[in-house]
C-alpha cells in the first residue's frame, strides 16, 4: 500500500459538501495585564460528512482553542466558522463532546450517565435506559450499568464517557484528547473500541491529540499545525482503509513512515 500524503498550505476540501467550514479564522486571547495574544492565525479548513479529522501540534498551539470555535463553545476573533450549514455560536444539539477526563456525575450511576442526554432531549425512560444498556453492552460494560463512577477504574468510566457521547446519536462528535488519562494497553483497547461503534454511525469526528500514533491510527486526515499561533503547515491523508485494525496497522511500514513525517513537521515548526 503506497501513502498518499497531501500537503498543502490551506485545508480546504473542494465542492460545497463540507460540514464543517473554517475560513480565515484567527483568534486572540486578552491577558489580565492587557497583552493581547494571538493563539491562531489565519486558519481554513473544511471537513467532509463522514470523515474523522485530528489536530496536531505543540502545546499551546491553539488546538483546543480550534475545537471549541468548532463546538460554538468560543467566539473567533476574526474570519468565519460554519458547522452543520449554520454559523458558529449557539450550542448546536447534534454536536457531541467527548473530554480527556469521563466528567461522569459520580451520583448516577454508569446507566444513568448514559441515559443523560436522551433524559435532556425528552426521550421516553424506557426507550432510553434500553438504548444506554445495548451502549453499555457495546463497550463491554454489560454486567457495570448499576455501578457508580467511583467503583469504576478509569478505562471502565472512558467507556462510559464514550457511551454516553454516542447515546445522543451525534451528526458531529468533538474529541480533545479523549484516551490521554489512560494507560498504554487500556488507551489501544478503548480506542479500537470507539473506532468500531464511529465506523457503524455516519458521524463526522474531529479529534484533538498529541499523540502522533493515535492521530494516524484513528483518522483519515491529519491537520498539522505550528507553534503559537497556530496555522495549518500540513493536510496528511491517511490512507489506511476502513474498517481497520488500529493495532495492526501500527506495525506497517506506511505508519512510521507517516508518523515520521509529521515529527519531522513539528519539528521544523
Amino acid at each position: 500500500m503506497s501513502i498518499a500524503t497531501a500537503e498543502r498550505a490551506s485545508a480546504q476540501t473542494p465542492g460545497d459538501e463540507a460540514i464543517i467550514r473554517v475560513d480565515h479564522v484567527t483568534h486572540n486571547f486578552v491577558e489580565k495585564n492587557g497583552k493581547v495574544v494571538r493563539a491562531l492565525n489565519d486558519v481554513s479548513l473544511a471537513v467532509r460528512p463522514g470523515e474523522f479529522i485530528a489536530l496536531v501540534g505543540p502545546s499551546g498551539c491553539g488546538k483546543t482553542t480550534l475545537l471549541n470555535m468548532i463546538g460554538s463553545l468560543l467566539a473567533q476573533s476574526e474570519g468565519s466558522i460554519q458547522v452543520l450549514g449554520q454559523p458558529n455560536g449557539r450550542i448546536d444539539r447534534r454536536v457531541g463532546y467527548m473530554f480527556a477526563r469521563d466528567g461522569l456525575l459520580p451520583w448516577r450511576t454508569a446507566l444513568a450517565n448514559v441515559m443523560l442526554g436522551p433524559e435532556i432531549r425528552g426521550v421516553s425512560r424506557t426507550k432510553r435506559a434500553d438504548a444506554a444498556r445495548q451502549l453499555l453492552s457495546e463497550v463491554g460494560l454489560e454486567g457495570f450499568e448499576n455501578a457508580y463512577p467511583a467503583r469504576l477504574s478509569q478505562g471502565m468510566r472512558q467507556r462510559v464517557a464514550i457511551a454516553r457521547t454516542l447515546a445522543v446519536r451525534p451528526e458531529l462528535i468533538l474529541l480533545d484528547e479523549p484516551f490521554a488519562a489512560l494507560d498504554a494497553h487500556t488507551r489501544t483497547r478503548v480506542q479500537a473500541r470507539f473506532t468500531e461503534l464511529w465506523e457503524e454511525t455516519a458521524s463526522t469526528v474531529v479529534m484533538v491529540t498529541h499523540d502522533i500514533a493515535e492521530a494516524v491510527a484513528l483518522s483519515d486526515r491529519i491537520i498539522v499545525l505550528s507553534g503559537r499561533p497556530g496555522q495549518i503547515v500540513a493536510d496528511i491523508t491517511v490512507p489506511f482503509v476502513r474498517p481497520r485494525d488500529i493495532e495492526e496497522i501500527r506495525f506497517t511500514h506506511e505508519f512510521a513512515d507517516i508518523s515520521e513525517r509529521i515529527w519531522t513537521l513539528l519539528k521544523q515548526h
